[in-house]
Order: structure tokens, then C-alpha cells, then sequence
């Protein structure tokens, strides 16, 4: 009994603040945050959100993000707990959607098996935000029936079944793959998906630094490294990635077109 009523007086929220743009955090989100007396951030979440934040609240930066230096998952769940059970509210701010590549259903397991009750706020995840950005839709009538999103940095050395995911002929939404994305390319290419299809490469969709890459597959590994792109990216490929393809060929053209009259000139 007393448990229950602890967890009734505390309040955990975990929140997705969307893929970088601040203007793509939700109102429900701004709202949880101007409440919570601790805000626990990762390290892929724009610090501009934080103007949300109340005045007093302790933020505590808990990066995570792959290939670089970051706290570990139980020592987050650990702190959330400590501060819980001490009667402070707790927000836990994560890039794109907490459900999503986020381990925001790791987080929601440790804190209902700690009897504590925990509020899920959705944002809006860079696997749809980020071709957006370049305006790739992640569906279209013409190219894709579906979208399937997968990491390309699984635990345990594990690999997505490539072959399979070719076989969806669906749009492949990449989470995660850039150190590997020569070996996912190389994948790719083996389970039998045609070295023309087009592909995207997006870092820090939504933000002011935002660059992409755009190439066929068989080039691909190639132009996103001769870009110099690195991560956080999301990679797309897919038949929908040909409408910001031809969007590029079409601006070269316009480019190297003359200007009006000098042909005759």
C-alpha cells in the first residue's frame, strides 16, 4: 500500500523531443518539461529545448550516442530511481521518439517493475523527419507500399536479416549506420537489391548544420564519404529517394544552364 502511494506522488515522464528543430517538439512535451524538478538528457537532443525547462530544475546530461563516450543505460535507470523515490519529478528528454531506437521501453520496464508509474510523450522521429527534410517521402503510391525502420547497430554484433528486408521491396529507413554503412551497402547489393537504387543520407536533419548526400547504391558508401557526413544521419534508400534525386539533377541543370541570351551572345 505504502508503495502504491509513493509511486502516486512522484511522476516520471519520458519524452521524445523531436528530431533537432525545436519547432517540432510537441506542446504536451513543453508542458511536461515546465513541470519536471529534474530533466535527465541525452546527448542527440537540441540544448535550445531546454528554454522549456523550469528555472530551478536540475538537468543532468546522460549522453548516449554510438561510437562515443556515454553513461551507461543502468546508470540512467539508476538515477531516475533515486530521484523518484526521493518525491522529485523526472523528465527524461530524448532525441526523435523515445520508443524508437530511444530505450524508452527499457526505461518504462525498470521503472513499472520499481512500482513507479511513467507518462510516454511522442515526438516526432528522425527516421520520418529527417527525408522530409529533402523532401523524401518515406511512402509514395509510385515507389513504396511501406516503410520499415532498422538499426544498423544491433547489440551483440547481431544483423538485420538484409535479405529479407530487400525482399519487402519496401523503403529501408536506416537508424544507426553510418560507421557500417559500407558493410550494409555490401548487404544490400548480396541479398540481391539493384545497385540503382536511389539513396539519401541526412545528419542533423531539422538543424541549421543540416547536409545530406544523395546517390545510387553501388555509389553510395562512396558519395557519403566524399561528403564528409557523419553522424547523427539517417539513411534512406529506396525507390522514394529518386524524387530528391531528380530535385538534384534538375537544379545541376538549371546551374549550368546559360544565363537568358547568352547563347547568342
Amino acid at each position: 500500500m505504502a508503495r502504491a502511494m509513493h509511486a502516486a506522488m512522484t511522476r516520471a515522464w519520458l519524452i521524445g523531443a523531436g528530431p533537432g528543430d525545436v519547432e517540432l517538439m510537441t506542446l504536451k512535451a513543453t508542458r511536461a518539461l515546465a513541470q519536471a524538478d529534474v530533466v535527465l538528457v541525452d546527448d542527440l537532443v537540441n540544448p535550445d529545448v531546454l528554454q522549456f525547462a523550469r528555472a530551478d530544475a536540475l538537468i543532468v546530461h546522460v549522453g548516449k550516442r554510438g561510437g562515443h563516450p556515454s553513461t551507461p543505460q543502468a546508470g540512467i535507470v539508476a538515477q531516475m530511481l533515486a530521484h523518484l523515490r526521493a518525491g522529485r519529478s523526472v523528465a527524461r528528454l530524448k532525441g526523435g521518439d523515445p520508443f524508437v531506437f530511444g530505450r524508452g521501453g527499457e526505461e518504462q520496464q525498470a521503472l513499472h517493475a520499481a512500482g513507479l508509474a511513467v507518462d510516454i510523450i511522442n515526438g516526432v522521429t528522425a527516421g520520418i523527419a529527417a527525408p522530409a527534410a529533402i523532401g523524401i517521402p518515406v511512402t509514395h503510391r509510385d515507389h513504396a507500399q511501406g516503410v520499415v525502420f532498422v538499426t544498423g547497430h544491433c547489440a551483440g554484433g547481431a544483423e538485420p536479416d538484409w535479405a529479407a528486408l530487400v525482399a519487402t521491396r519496401m523503403t529501408l529507413v536506416i537508424y544507426m549506420g553510418m560507421r557500417r554503412l559500407s558493410e550494409i551497402v555490401g548487404a544490400l547489393l548480396a541479398a540481391g537489391m539493384s545497385d540503382t537504387t536511389p539513396c539519401a543520407a541526412i545528419e542533423s536533419a531539422t538543424r541549421a548544420e543540416q547536409r545530406h548526400a544523395l546517390a545510387r547504391l553501388g555509389e553510395f558508401a562512396e558519395a557519403v564519404s566524399r561528403a564528409g557526413l557523419g553522424s547523427p544521419a539517417i539513411v534512406v534508400v529506396g525507390g522514394v529517394a529518386s524524387l530528391a534525386l531528380a530535385r538534384a539533377a534538375a537544379a545541376a541543370d538549371n546551374a549550368s544552364a546559360p544565363a537568358n541570351g547568352a547563347a547568342a551572345r
